[in-house]
């Protein structure tokens, strides 16, 4: 069995390393995630729980260009789910209403693509997979992922990202997310996933006896009705979303769902307050399996499924990635 090493970049709680180790192992591959970094405690606490002793640098930041050499090891495959509030657009319009920065201009967040970029062009992995929100593609009329390309293009093979959709991957949640690969060498063209189309709908991925603290109030439920009814007439689209069990999907379950539950209010019949999705519900919408492990608070669980990525998304792009690898050492060999 041969072995593929991995470093794990923004890594949240680890959604992109699970997806790889699926793959390796569908593969008859081993894995070895040599390192991660995140620099949220809660999301650290959680990675810890999962995948301990691996080494932590919390801040990608601090560590300085000429020094990626001897602290970042060596590796085949660079995952990073590098931050997207910059991008999406409720983050943009947040930090527009904040007169903030936003895109590569936040120097908080925006501009961490070029640590990325820097350990790329420093380490030289043979791929990476790189995850963000589909409003990337149009920012700036494409401007700004022109520019993405441009500089990973220098030194790797980068085909046309794409966007993908949970929901054509078997996980009964729309969410919709870019993806960005690239190989060092060129070994024809790379193909992303077809989707899988398996049927889903929301019931699948409930919990059987959900505790009953899960069900909203009449005080909140009476101010969701009362503030969809107000931005109704103002002619907005904003309010609670009400979710059938039966449903194919929910939309997207994001990192402030823990505020009011309002992007996804499970219907319990007629004359009844509809319930929040569970943590643990939601880790399920994003394909985490049963035994993954979190003890943070509700806050926090929510937020943390909310940032990370489908899991049976990138399973499938990864398995595109390692074939395409496997197909070059392949070729070596047989013209050895």
């Amino acid at each position: 069995m041969g072995k593929i090493t991995s470093i794990d970049l923004f890594a949240g709680v680890g959604g992109m390393r699970i997806s790889l180790s699926k793959a390796l192992r569908k593969l008859g591959y081993a894995d070895e995630c040599k390192l991660y970094s995140e620099i949220n405690s809660y999301s650290q606490q959680t990675y810890n729980e999962n995948f301990p002793e691996t080494k932590l640098i919390e801040d990608i930041k601090s560590i300085d260009k000429k020094n990626i050499d001897q602290i970042i090891p060596d590796h085949d495959i660079l995952l990073a789910g590098f931050p997207c509030q910059p991008f999406s657009i409720a983050g943009i319009s947040k930090r527009k209403n904040l007169k903030r920065a936003y895109g590569f201009e936040d120097k908080d967040q925006g501009d961490l693509f070029f640590n990325i970029l820097d350990i790329l062009n420093t380490k030289k992995p043979r791929a990476f997979v790189l995850e963000n929100v589909q409003n990337l593609k149009n920012h700036q009329r494409g401007k700004l992922l022109n520019k993405i390309l441009k500089e990973l293009r220098k030194n790797y093979y980068v085909p046309e990202p794409q966007v993908l959709d949970a929901q054509n991957f078997g996980l009964a949640q729309r969410r919709r997310r870019i993806f960005i690969v690239g190989f060092l060498n060129f070994n024809g063209d790379f193909k992303f996933p077809n989707p899988t189309n398996k049927k889903t709908k929301v019931k699948d991925f409930l919990d059987l006896y959900p505790p009953k603290k899960y069900i909203i109030s009449d005080l909140l439920w009476k101010s969701h009705k009362k503030r969809k009814l107000r931005n109704k007439k103002a002619g907005k689209g904003f309010g609670y979303k009400l979710t059938y069990p039966t449903d194919k999907a929910t939309i997207t379950i994001s990192a402030r769902y823990y505020k009011d539950g309002s992007e996804c209010l499970l219907y319990r019949g007629d004359n009844k307050n509809p319930r929040k999705l569970t943590p643990r519900e939601v880790f399920r919408l994003q394909g985490f399996p049963e035994s993954f492990k979190f003890s943070v608070s509700d806050l926090q669980a929510y937020k943390q499924a909310g940032n990370a990525v489908p899991i049976n998304v990138v399973e499938k792009v990864c398995i595109e990635v390692l074939k395409y690898l496997i197909r070059k050492k392949n070729r070596i060999k047989n013209a050895a």
